[in-house]
């Protein structure tokens, strides 16, 4: 073969390498990739209406009593239930969103001259100085500071039966006896002095919700509502 006829050769065969090697890199382009994998669809747990909640009886109650102290409150956004039918190892302490219609609960504890035998529930209301009983009917939320029991908010009694209530310093306040431990050793969460004692990691978001100037209204309903 003369130098002609071998440098065509090679250049034919370059351009068939080029163009081989060119369809393999375009077939391995067009190949399908596989379709990324569809999140199979999130269901919204469904939000119990107010009317539907164990406390429902308790939270008219409290919006009777908002509607009665009117002229002391300008926020009417969000109100405080403790519900004292219920014993003291559940979450009875209910912040109530009236805009958006939800809640928030939580463990509060009651006085122990509410409990004497320690029975874990709610026996009597006392607003008696040194009963170290809880008290029903509205409150008032008022400032936080800085206490014995650390961050606390203080309370004014609205009703006959709690208007002792900065008398007695009832406030509400953190406290280790209000714990998921204290209550799978005994039972049941601790007694306060009257106060509405929750959970030391719980308070900041349970004043947060709250704040100065909102309604917080215990009681203890019947069967017949009395």
């Amino acid at each position: 073969m003369d130098r002609r006829s071998f440098t065509k050769a090679a250049l034919s065969g370059l351009a068939f390498s080029f163009l081989a090697d060119s369809a393999g890199r375009a077939a391995v382009t067009a190949m399908p990739q596989p379709a990324a994998p569809v999140p199979p669809p999130v269901t919204p747990h469904p939000v119990t209406p107010l009317a539907q909640q164990p406390y429902a009886r308790l939270l008219d109650r409290a919006k009777a009593a908002l509607d009665e102290h009117a002229h002391m409150f300008e926020l009417r956004d969000r109100i405080a239930l403790a519900d004292f039918n219920a014993p003291s190892r559940e979450l009875r302490f209910h912040i109530v969103d009236l805009v958006g219609g939800h809640s928030s609960s939580y463990l509060v504890a009651h006085g122990r001259g509410s409990d004497p035998g320690h029975s874990g529930w709610l026996q009597t209301f006392s607003n008696e100085p040194n009963s170290l009983a809880s008290s029903a009917g509205a409150y008032k939320t008022g400032q936080i500071y800085e206490g014995q029991h650390g961050r606390a908010m203080r309370l004014a009694g609205l009703d006959s039966q709690n208007n002792n209530a900065e008398m007695r310093a009832i406030v509400i306040h953190g406290a280790d006896y209000v714990s998921e431990d204290h209550i799978a050793s005994w039972g049941k969460i601790g007694r306060s002095e009257g106060c509405f004692a929750v959970a030391r990691h719980m308070l900041p978001q349970l004043l947060g919700l709250l704040g100065p100037g909102r309604m917080v209204y215990a009681n203890k309903l019947t069967a017949m509502g009395a």
